[in-house]
């Protein structure tokens, strides 16, 4: 299982949300770079980013900071928030990004998701963020109406290899994730699978990695001390 450390940006810096709320912001570090060589210096391999801007407003602000984590970085860097037309996919591709995350543009735009997906292949992901049990979309503060299993669904049938599933509910909340929700999804769904919210002990990890989930996001458990990366990487090495 894979350990994807995560910066959130907000304006250049690294920010985390609680439970996806703008106005439950706290400021990390001013400097994304910094953090991202402490997360290499750890052993992290991969690195999530989220232009929490672009998530809210569906525009990318925050993209030149993002190329330079790629550029200057040996991380291999997923990216999403307000990736929502191909000029974006590509551009962020072409600036080094192993993967980039559709999440409200998969949900409201099916034709551009299928574009995307014949295109780019497997390094498009889907993000899914869940809440109350509907698919959240717009910076979390929309829900779909399309229901979320008919939508996993979607993603199998079109071939979508890799999926990043948030419980927006645990997010930022350093009290646990929901094992029980991602087991159901890995019992019943041929995805590499992406556990993310509330990840906040090495016993959690052994769960997620005895469900055989291609790998966990690690977020404010890292910024607060609750969680050491290095110890993370070596209960799932």
């Amino acid at each position: 299982m894979i350990l994807l450390p995560a910066i959130d940006l907000y304006e250049g810096k690294v920010v985390r949300l609680t439970r996806g709320d703008y106005s439950r912001m706290t400021v990390y570090r001013e400097d994304p770079l910094d953090q991202a060589r402490e997360f290499e210096a750890a052993g992290a391999a991969w690195l999530h980013t989220v232009d929490l801007e672009g998530a809210r407003d569906g525009a990318t602000p925050n993209f030149r900071v993002v190329a330079e984590l790629c550029r200057s970085t040996g991380l291999q860097v997923e990216v999403g928030g307000g990736i929502r037309t191909l000029e974006a996919v590509a551009r962020y591709l072409d600036a080094g990004a192993a993967r980039v995350i559709l999440g409200t543009a998969a949900v409201t735009d099916p034709v551009f998701l299928r574009t995307a997906l014949d295109r780019f292949g497997d390094r498009v992901a889907v993000g899914v963020d869940l809440k109350d049990g509907a698919i959240a979309i717009q910076g979390w503060r929309e829900t779909a109406p399309e229901p979320a299993e008919a939508f996993f669904q979607r993603l199998v049938d079109w071939g979508v290899r890799t999926v990043i599933c948030t419980d927006v509910s645990r997010d930022g909340m350093l009290g646990g994730t929901n094992v029980a929700l991602y087991q159901s999804l890995a019992e019943r769904l041929p995805l590499q699978l992406i556990a993310s919210g509330g990840v906040s002990s090495l016993e959690e990890l052994r769960r997620l990695k005895a469900l055989g989930l291609y790998g966990a996001i690690l977020g404010k458990a890292l910024y607060t001390g609750a969680l050491s990366l290095r110890d993370a990487l070596g209960e799932v090495e």
